[in-house]
């Protein structure tokens, strides 16, 4: 496992999301997360996650594999009304993912 990729991967996940997520909080009114949130919750955490890929230079479909495995989880902090505890266990288990994800290799020269 690589620990300079799992903090780089939670902190770049973690600002994304809360960037992304005060940003929408303030263009959009609170209904529409009430209507919509089913489906801009995960669109933005993907979002976030194809963000952090191309930072940090991760693959980017094992990178989105690894947030719609670690958003999982949080679907049940949603569910007891802990949505932004949620966030937090998926931002580390994303990382963790992150670090465990294979490297290219630099070419020998």
């Amino acid at each position: 496992m690589d620990t300079a990729i799992l903090w780089r991967a939670a902190l770049v996940q973690l600002v994304a999301v809360a960037v992304l997520s005060v940003a929408l909080g303030l263009a959009l009114p609170h209904s529409f997360f009430e209507d919509y949130g089913w489906l801009a919750g995960p669109a933005s955490w993907l979002l976030c996650a194809a963000f952090t890929a191309r930072v940090l230079n991760l693959p980017i479909g094992p990178t989105l594999l690894g947030a719609v495995l670690a958003g999982l989880p949080s679907l049940l902090f949603v569910l007891i009304g802990l949505h932004w505890a949620g966030a937090i266990v998926a931002v580390g288990l994303f990382a963790v993912w992150c670090a465990r994800l294979p490297r290219p290799q630099p070419l020998a020269g």
